[in-house]
């Protein structure tokens, strides 16, 4: 995820005011960086502009969100997808986690709510997977450092041993 703040959010919804009422909703939360489409082809069109998160229906006119899944791990694996879907099939949501969503979330009146509290939790993933790798680069950076100033003094007390003794 390029900017942890602020995803690129593609939204695949062919109900035109259910993409809307996404899109608006996500806006309200501080999610502004958002691209809807009506179909799985004009997603993977604009693919190549790397979306962090992908939320789409299941069943899609043309290609289902599954096809849109499986080319954009293709190009994007690190991209993350949530099926949005009006579909309340135990196999289908078994599916979708098979092939690398993060969720499905049935479309009720709480959907919206959960779609944000998933954002949000990618987010915080992601925030702590940059930490720790930064972490981790500290950590090893302190005894690279710390090894060469071991062996610099070592050195030293090699080549100048009455300059440098420790006895």
């Amino acid at each position: 995820m390029e900017n942890q703040k602020y995803p690129l959010i593609f939204i695949v919804e062919d109900n035109t005011v259910y993409n809307k009422l996404i899109v608006n909703h996500l806006r309200l939360h501080k999610l502004t960086r958002t691209e809807s489409f009506l179909r799985g082809e004009d997603c993977l069109k604009n693919i190549d502009r790397k979306p962090d998160i992908i939320i789409q229906d299941y069943l899609l006119d043309g290609m289902t969100g599954i096809d849109v899944l499986k080319a954009t791990r293709k190009k994007y694996p690190e991209t993350e997808f949530i099926f949005l879907s009006g579909q309340n099939d135990i196999e289908l949501a078994i599916n979708s986690m098979k092939y690398g969503a993060c969720d499905y979330i049935i479309k009720d009146q709480y959907a919206l709510k959960k779609l944000t509290d998933k954002i949000g939790k990618i987010i915080t993933i992601h925030e702590l997977i940059i930490s720790n790798k930064r972490y981790k680069l500290g950590i090893t950076l302190f005894f690279i450092a710390l090894s060469v100033i071991i062996l610099i003094f070592a050195s030293l007390a090699f080549f100048f041993p009455k300059t440098f003794s420790f006895l």
